[in-house]
């Protein structure tokens, strides 16, 4: 059995009941190799219990701050389930953290990271930097100096003052930018139901009040697909998740309102909400993501806002999109594009949907919508840092 790896670091900006689910593999073996929305009852209810359990040896080993274990947990909405416990350090495996930011506006792409926003993704370049004002049609905009050196948060204490909800006036019209060495080392808990748990109405993963990036997210991309989504069930309460024996929960739960974490990539770095891209703006700041989709954030590390191809892939044998991680729910992850370049249509109101070889699982949104997953199909786990 292999473990999880990873780590994450992001920028703080502004960061069931349904019973219990039955594995119907052997009746799915003769139907068709292809990917079908659940659309209709009789594929609804394919879904429903065609849920693969998570595969722990799918992590990267050397990255788990501790062995891979199962236990009893509670979910996030207190549903107890058997459990995996992924520990997992903040440093990806695969790719160096950054860079984010140019220090010139005469700097080049390779100086830089990228920006979501729009539905595109953009490379943040001296021009980006120079020209932002221009992009937003607001003057009040201007993240360089005369001799074209670009301001951005060179202290640790600025990145602490202008990456929180709250940020310092000093630190308006910043580049805010975070470096791996200001953050101290931290283990990520991810708990994960062993086997998911379909919910026919699903949770939202809420905005992202007081949480890692900086407030709730008021400025999400439409969903995917045709038709406005049915309403969706929000968590119980904003406190801690129970554990099962009554006892506390490990570290800063995230499993409440307005979930912080929404999964895990294979190499242990967690997949985080959408960035709240408003609460960021508000301020004049921008705090660019590498060009894996991940940045800092000064108490919880480095995470993904996007998945750009940057970390480990299982690929499909029919060239299906490859795998990349889990979510908190315990459905997997696969990447948008297919071998051949298509994307998948007719996704549900969580990005997600059922195919008779993998059975349920989301598929990434498009790095520009900044939004990799849109509400948890499952009951989700919680994930908790302990320093």
């Amino acid at each position: 059995m292999s473990y999880v790896v990873r780590i994450r670091y992001f920028y703080a900006g502004g960061l069931c009941s349904l019973c219990m689910t039955v594995i119907g593999c052997g009746a799915l073996d003769d139907q068709p190799q292809q990917e079908s929305h659940a659309s209709n009852s009789s594929e609804a209810q394919s879904a429903e219990v065609d849920a693969r359990p998570v595969n722990p040896a799918h992590f990267i080993e050397s990255a788990l701050a501790a062995p891979i274990v199962q236990e009893e947990r509670a979910l996030s909405d207190g549903t107890v389930a058997l459990c995996y416990v992924i520990s997992t350090y903040s440093e990806p495996q695969e790719h160096a953290m950054g860079p984010w930011a140019p220090t010139t506006i005469d700097d080049g792409a390779d100086k830089g990271g990228i920006w979501l926003d729009k539905g595109e993704v953009y490379d943040v370049d001296g021009p980006f930097v120079r020209d932002i004002a221009e992009f937003y049609g607001d003057p009040e905009w201007k993240l360089y100096r005369e001799d074209g050196s670009v301001i951005m948060t060179d202290t640790k204490e600025a990145f602490e003052a202008a990456a929180r909800p709250d940020v310092d006036p000093k630190y308006y019209n910043h580049v805010v930018e975070g470096r791996p060495e200001w953050i101290d080392r931290q283990v990520s808990v991810f708990v994960i139901p062993v086997q998911p748990i379909y919910q026919n109405q699903p949770t939202s993963i809420g905005g992202g009040a007081g949480g890692p990036d900086r407030g709730t997210h008021n400025d999400a991309p439409p969903p995917r697909g045709q038709g406005g989504p049915p309403p969706l069930r929000p968590n119980m309460d904003g406190g801690r998740p129970p554990r099962p024996d009554g006892g506390a929960a490990d570290g800063d739960q995230r499993g409440g309102p307005g979930f912080a974490a929404l999964g895990v990539a294979f190499n242990g770095v967690e997949f985080a909400p959408p960035a709240p891209l408003q609460a960021i703006l508000a301020a004049h700041t921008i705090a660019p993501f590498d060009d894996a989709g991940g940045h800092l954030n000064p108490h919880e590390g480095y995470h993904y806002h996007a998945v750009t191809g940057h970390t480990k892939e299982i690929a499909q044998s029919d060239g299906h999109a490859p795998m990349i991680g889990y979510m908190l729910d315990g459905y997997a992850l696969f990447a948008l594009e297919s071998e051949d370049g298509s994307v998948p249509v007719g996704l549900d109101e969580c990005g997600g949907h059922w195919d008779a070889t993998r059975g349920y699982h989301y598929h990434a949104g498009a790095a520009g919508e900044n939004q990799i997953i849109k509400a948890f199909r499952g009951i989700p786990g919680t994930m908790a840092t302990v320093d």
